[in-house]
């Protein structure tokens, strides 16, 4: 087998081996293919390690406790504006007794309450679909950083062994 022949398949290995870099790596240096390989997986494995590092660093924070209540929030709210509501009517009705203007006031604010309930049941899980997107967009930005910071790595720490590396 010629000189040439050996180097060819040893760089269309390498070209096999990083395919997920998408990149082809050319010695510079006269690398065997044994050496081209042990290098390449060097390089990988420090690549790796850096894109570990960047996309923990870069994981969005979880906000779990955030929105818990948004029913009894609402509840309470909705309680307190149909107790003011129901004082405010009630006492509209002067001929009536003391008793039945305490039972509408409560029978608004009990009213009130459920719908605020809903309100803020709604609002919670709304405000929870909104925080899953924007975390989902945070990791997304992680992922293409640590993506970048892992080709870079790689392809310096190659370059550091005396290869050209092509993409």
């Amino acid at each position: 087998m010629s000189k040439h022949f050996i180097r060819f398949a040893a760089i269309v290995s390498i070209a096999l081996v990083i395919d997920a870099q998408a990149e082809t790596v050319v010695p510079a240096k006269g690398q065997t293919p044994d050496q081209m390989q042990k290098d390449v997986a060097d390089c990988q494995a420090q690549g790796k390690a850096v894109y570990d590092q960047t996309l923990a660093a870069n994981q969005p924070a979880t906000t779990d406790d955030k929105d818990k209540g948004g029913r009894l929030r609402g509840a309470a709210v909705g309680a307190a504006a149909g107790a003011a509501a129901g004082q405010v009517r009630s006492n509209q009705y002067d001929n009536v007794s003391s008793d039945a203007q305490q039972e509408y006031r409560q029978n608004q604010a009990k009213d009130a309450a459920v719908a605020g309930a809903v309100v803020g049941g709604a609002q919670q899980r709304q405000s929870r679909r909104e925080d899953k997107k924007a975390q989902q967009q945070q990791a997304d930005a992680a992922a293409k950083s640590a993506d970048a910071a892992q080709k870079q790595a790689y392809s310096g720490c190659l370059t550091g062994k005396g290869y050209t590396v092509n993409p």
